[in-house]
């Protein structure tokens, strides 16, 4: 694919704002609500904006290719590792309660857990199907990529900044458990095919 550099300010503005709105009901927002109520904002929004960075590359260098992809497949990944991590939340409150107090995670390990929840979830996700129909329609890569990127960056820090602060009003064990149930639902959705 030829990577076309050239800047067009209005494909930038119309794409940001179809993938900022695009991004807010979606799966990879609410995971970034969530992972932030219980962990460093900064880490969790670092993980996934490399996560997005990533998934933005794909999108434009390959266009529309990863939509090769079954569909199916996507869905029933995504709403594992959802249900998956849903279970992991709700024990770990439980256990915690059960034992001494334990430190949160490291920067290190929420940063890595980040980019591997959006990573993961993202795949196919109608953002990036939508970042790489735009680039197979107006062949601007450049353009497509910063503003899909900034984009989903942009949404990604207003959903860790509501998480975080819901934090600070809401008894952690409540928040656990909404976490928790949040994630099996996004799960269940995926898996059921109701969620696209």
């Amino acid at each position: 694919m030829n990577f076309n550099f050239n800047f067009d300010l209005p494909l930038f503005c119309s794409t940001f704002a179809l993938i900022f709105v695009a991004e807010f009901p979606d799966k990879t927002a609410i995971a970034a609500l969530v992972l932030a109520t219980r962990n460093n904002p900064w880490a969790v929004f670092i993980g996934s904006a490399l996560a997005f960075l990533i998934q933005s590359m794909v999108a434009v260098l390959f266009g529309s290719l990863f939509g090769l992809l079954p569909a199916h497949v996507i869905h029933i990944a995504s709403g594992i590792l959802f249900l998956v991590f849903a279970v992991m939340m709700w024990t770990r409150r439980e256990k915690e309660e059960s034992e001494k107090p334990k430190e949160s995670l490291s920067f290190a390990r929420v940063v890595w857990t980040s980019f591997m929840v959006i990573f993961i979830a993202e795949w196919g996700d109608l953002t990036q199907l939508a970042s790489a129909t735009l680039v197979a329609k107006t062949h601007q890569t450049f353009t497509i990529f910063l503003a899909s990127t900034l984009s989903l960056w942009a949404a990604t820090a207003v959903a860790i900044s509501i998480g975080h602060h819901a934090k600070k009003l809401v008894q952690p064990e409540l928040l656990q458990k909404i976490a928790a149930v949040a994630f099996a639902l996004v799960g269940i959705l995926l898996l059921t095919g109701f969620w696209d």
